[in-house]
């Protein structure tokens, strides 16, 4: 049911980095997107896709990972994810894509959790060291996110929003990775 994938479908920040994922595995998620809706049809997300070690190698430093846990700098070796598709803007095509980012990408990581991965959307990074060492045609592709990927090594768990509305994401002494939600009752208006 699709309610189970959005319960499952986290921000996984920890991985079995050996558990490789095939560029055919990363092809049929981007097929996925390519699925669905466009603003006023346009289709102007392109994707990168990375999967071999050395190119994930280039990608991981551009990205800065978990804000809200300020004294973790992200993933160690072992635990980064072992591919990533950039989602990219084809800027001759045009530059109104929030709503297409956000479909395609939600898209995509219920896939990878369809297929037993699980991912981290990101947009915070280093948008021009990325697309430098992509060897992107800046003229052309504006980068827009990151989509980490791979077996998830962390277990996430989501609870109730604190007393205090507090929907900051925390860890416990076990790396246990905790989501406040908001109750239904609190978004409906």
């Amino acid at each position: 049911m699709l309610k189970d994938l959005v319960a499952v479908n986290r921000s996984y920040r920890r991985f079995y980095q050996e558990e490789k994922i095939s560029m055919e595995t990363l092809k049929e998620l981007v097929d996925l997107a390519r699925m669905t809706g466009s603003a006023g049809n346009h289709q102007p997300l392109k994707y990168r896709l990375v999967a071999d070690e050395e190119a994930c190698k280039k990608v991981y430093p551009a990205l800065i990972w978990a804000r809200d846990l300020p004294d973790w700098d992200g993933p160690e070796e072992g635990e980064r994810p072992s591919a990533y598709i950039v989602v990219l803007c084809d800027q001759t095509i045009g530059k109104n894509k929030m709503w297409d980012e956000g479909i395609a990408v939600q898209t995509i990581m219920l896939g990878a959790v369809e297929k037993g991965l699980g991912g981290c959307m990101i947009g915070s990074l280093d948008r021009q060291a990325l697309a430098k060492a992509l060897e992107l045609d800046t003229e052309r592709y504006a980068v827009s996110l990151v989509l980490a990927l791979g077996k998830p090594k962390e277990k996430v768990v989501i609870v109730p929003a604190g007393e205090d509305g507090s929907v900051k994401y925390y860890r416990d002494e076990n790396q246990t990775h905790y989501v406040p939600k908001r109750s239904l009752e609190e978004i409906l208006v």
